[in-house]
């Protein structure tokens, strides 16, 4: 039975769609070319409720960011699939693998390799955890941005950051507990703490720290840090940073009244001004659809506007 401190919710923006995850299910909602609306409901059980390991901070975070990549994959998968036709996309799943490993080859060396690079450049800060990690976490920080902006310039991007914003004016809506329709969720902003941009960005600050930290250890060890070892142990303690980023998020989520924790989601929120965009009302129309999909109709208003968890969402 779910209570007031047990629901989570929260989603994703798709191809021309969006993912709503809520207790136990998670549907994903997209537009047809015919104008239409196809939606799919999972149910779905997470490894933090199966083993009741929710009190085991960081390691948590870990699992939590597993399977919000392995769902958030899964349904843009699928809603390209909707979009380019089944037969299509089976054509072309060969081709997708291969896409996705080098997209992932890509992320690595754009946001972890070329920081590492740059700043080796740096001679005097080589063995300087903390100030070697500052100059790299801004290299990193700033490649992020450009790399937003750029992206945000193409029109499909648009189009993805149109149903992001339609995703939160969705779930802001919901926590409302206003009725849930289209000229309720365009009240609110497109901006949420809870969001996965603002994920990211907290990332790369906890990224500066705990790599200074794990440097430091290293150093007991060897007499000097090459750009190999330094890649190889910010690899492997990844999704540990990863674990500690979100517990950092939910910390500030979970804290917005307070005016310090609420100044410093902001850098997070200011990101959000790049990845998401005003939806139109067909938009918001395809993230309600996902949301009453993923409660079920019967269930939504029972729940509508109670207390939620400060989970991260798209």
């Amino acid at each position: 039975m779910l209570t007031k401190s047990s629901i989570l919710v929260g989603g994703q923006a798709v191809i021309e769609g969006v993912m709503m995850r809520v207790p136990g299910f998670y549907a994903t909602a997209v537009r047809l070319q015919d104008g239409t609306i196809k939606v799919k409901r999972y149910q779905f059980q997470s490894i933090i409720e199966k083993y009741k390991i929710n009190n085991l901070y960081i390691i948590r975070g870990m699992f939590h960011l597993y399977e919000s990549m392995k769902i958030g994959y899964q349904t843009l998968d699928w809603s390209a699939q909707m979009n380019e036709g089944e037969g299509l996309a089976k054509e072309k799943s060969f081709v997708d693998a291969l896409m996705n490993f080098i997209s992932i080859l890509f992320a690595i060396s754009l946001f972890i390799v070329l920081p590492l690079f740059f700043t080796f450049y740096f001679k005097d800060v080589i063995n300087k955890p903390l100030l070697f990690n500052l100059i790299s976490g801004v290299i990193r920080i700033s490649i992020f941005l450009l790399y937003l902006i750029l992206i945000s310039q193409l029109k499909d991007i648009k189009r993805l950051f149109q149903y992001h914003g339609a995703e939160h004016k969705t779930v802001y809506n919901f926590e409302s507990g206003l009725e849930l329709n289209i000229q309720n969720a365009q009240q609110f902003s497109t901006l949420h703490p809870r969001c996965g941009t603002s994920f990211v960005f907290i990332i790369m600050l906890v990224t500066i720290f705990s790599h200074a930290l794990l440097d430091s250890i290293a150093l007991l060890f060897l007499d000097s840090l090459t750009i190999y070892v330094r890649f190889f142990i910010h690899i492997i303690f990844l999704p540990l940073v990863a674990g500690l980023g979100y517990e950092v998020l939910k910390f500030l989520a979970l804290h917005q009244s307070n005016q310090i924790f609420k100044i410093l989601s902001k850098p997070g929120l200011w990101l959000q001004k790049i990845t998401t965009k005003e939806p139109s009302d067909n938009q918001v129309e395809i993230a309600q659809a996902a949301l009453k999909e993923a409660f079920g109709l019967d269930n939504i208003k029972k729940f509508q506007g109670q207390q939620y968890k400060a989970e991260a969402i798209g």
